[in-house]
């Protein structure tokens, strides 16, 4: 995504570039401390540069310890929600009731960390693991994962029901059990 900054002077602009010359890689080392995955970070800092643009007029002078403090804040805050809203998607997934009882969102929300869960993830084949990410972790319909991964809906629907059902495996077997 392109966004196009517009300035009402030079010095809002210069100041402007500035500041993401000067601290994009220090926002990147924070946030990517706090996220563990460069994309991630990567998408933070640019989300921080855009309200930095947004509260330029508050900045007086750009290379003052206030103003790196001002830009660390924003990048970590917006970290540390995006790591919260990671952390709910993986938590409030919607599972159906396996078959035999075992209730995976209820072991999932009461007794597993989230930690727990994205090592569990991991372990799983990549085909499954991608597409369990991408719809909970990312909130992507079934129809934008088909059109990321070049697959089918119908194809989405299977790799979901088989990452649910190998999560549900592997959590069974470390004697997450109902009851």
């Amino acid at each position: 995504m392109i966004i196009f900054l517009t300035f009402s002077s030079e010095q809002e602009q210069d100041k402007f570039e500035y500041l993401f010359h000067q601290y994009k890689k220090l926002l990147l080392h924070h946030t990517y401390g706090i996220l563990k995955d460069y994309a991630l970070a990567e998408d933070a800092v640019s989300e921080a540069y855009i309200r930095v643009y947004k509260n330029l007029h508050k900045i007086d002078r750009p290379d003052s310890p206030r103003t790196v403090a001002f830009l660390v804040t924003i990048a970590r805050n917006i970290s540390l929600t995006m790591l919260a809203q990671e952390k709910k998607h993986l938590t409030e997934v919607l599972f159906e009731e396996q078959s035999d009882g075992f209730d995976l969102e209820e072991t999932i929300l009461t007794r597993v960390s989230t930690a727990r869960v994205q090592e569990l993830l991991h372990q799983m084949r990549e085909e499954l693991r991608g597409v369990f990410i991408l719809k909970y972790t990312y909130d992507l319909s079934h129809r934008e994962i088909a059109d990321t991964l070049g697959i089918s809906e119908n194809n989405v629907t299977v790799r979901l029901h088989r990452a649910k059902k190998t999560l549900a495996a592997a959590l069974k077997k470390e004697g997450f059990e109902n009851g």
